[in-house]
């Protein structure tokens, strides 16, 4: 388990990082400060560590689910159960722009999706 966990962390970081890339100058409209932040060795450190926990939670959560459509459809739970559930309460509660909040749900749709898709072939 654990080569699989940092397999599908290194390819979801490097997912996450493209797709941000992709859409920086929405980001950057979106959240001047979160853009002007920009990517620097700590920062990336710091993101492949939250990436590798929440593949390891993943993965330890999802040990009783098999193969990849089995994994995509518990992604897709915690997909809409976690990350949309909190990001929906922050464009309500602290007015965060729902553009903003779109491009974050984004983002952790895909990664679950990739996620997904390693463990889910690993099994």
């Amino acid at each position: 388990m654990v080569i699989s966990v940092l397999v599908a962390s290194v390819v979801a970081f490097v997912v996450s990082a493209g797709w941000y890339m992709a859409f920086g100058s929405v980001w950057a409209r979106l959240s001047p400060a979160g853009a002007a932040a920009g990517p620097s060795p700590w920062r990336m450190g710091l993101e492949f560590v939250r990436t590798a926990v929440l593949v390891t939670a993943f993965a330890l959560l999802s040990v009783d689910v098999d193969g990849v459509a089995g994994s995509l459809g518990f992604a897709l739970a915690v997909w809409a159960g976690f990350p949309v559930v909190i990001l929906a309460g922050s464009v309500l509660h602290e007015r965060v722009p729902v553009g903003l909040a779109a491009l974050h749900a984004g983002d952790w749709l895909v990664k679950l999706t990739v996620v997904a898709v390693v463990l889910g072939l690993w099994r």
